[in-house]
């Protein structure tokens, strides 16, 4: 478990302090618990399956509030029936996808602001990976939860959407502070460290996070979360130079 105590830009004496749980389901999905000290109150970013999510409550003794899912694929929501039936929990799902989850409490889009407790979350819409996909910024914590809109060296897939989408929200994600830490929704790295390294062979930066990266998995390390500052050194995706660019890499991706 991560903790983060971070200083509020609002609160000069105050910190909002906040335990972060990432862990594996399925096959190389991950789900992240959330948890605001303040109030105790507990979030789940996407539910993959429900049994692992159960047993990492039950280890550290937390109910569960809340369960905010960036997108509406199958493998980002499948646990949700059951955990709302063990829980009780809120879902707060993105606006796009009431086909997917008609049962949710709550619908959100760009703009809205949510509580986790007293920690503020703000929602952001980063379509491309699919049309409904929403992202989760907490600027005082200084994190955000991508999904499947970026991943540690690399991006989504896009599915039947113009490439320019995908592209915008990754430069989005880029711009902000570059401590700020990103966590996605899938153990992808090694194979996007090796794209990376292919598409810039001569970039150092690539080079060496392939070795820690080759290093990392072989403990069975996650490569998740990452930073804005190493996205902007290694994701080739966020280092394409246009849309057109992109595209091409996207695209060569698919087949590498």
């Amino acid at each position: 478990m991560a903790r983060a105590r971070i200083r509020h830009p609002c609160l000069a004496k105050e910190r909002i302090a906040m335990d972060v749980a990432l862990f594996t389901c399925l096959a190389d999905n991950y789900a992240v618990l959330i948890r605001d000290d303040a109030t105790g109150t507990v979030a789940l970013v996407d539910a993959p399956a429900s049994e692992p999510v159960i047993a990492e409550l039950d280890r550290r003794g937390w109910g569960l509030d809340l369960i905010l899912v960036t997108h509406k694929h199958h493998d980002h929501i499948e646990g949700v029936p059951a955990l709302v039936a063990r829980y009780g929990a809120k879902v707060l799902a993105p606006a796009q996808a009431t086909d997917a989850l008609p049962q949710a409490d709550r619908f959100v889009k760009e703009g809205d602001r949510l509580m986790v407790g007293d920690t503020v979350v703000e929602v952001w819409d980063t379509p491309g990976h699919c049309a409904d996909h929403v992202s989760f910024h907490l600027p005082a914590q200084q994190m955000i939860f991508v999904g499947d809109t970026m991943f540690t060296m690399g991006c989504g897939r896009i599915f039947n959407l113009p490439p320019d989408m995908l592209y915008a929200a990754l430069k989005r994600i880029g711009d902000l502070p570059e401590a700020t830490r990103i966590y996605s929704g899938h153990e992808y790295t090694l194979s996007n460290a090796r794209f990376a390294l292919a598409t810039e062979p001569d970039n150092a930066a690539i080079q060496s996070r392939l070795q820690a990266v080759e290093a990392m998995r072989a403990k069975g390390t996650p490569t998740v979360p990452t930073t804005v500052a190493e996205e902007r050194a290694t994701n080739v995706f966020l280092r394409a130079r246009d849309v057109a660019e992109f595209a091409a890499r996207r695209e060569a991706k698919n087949r590498f």
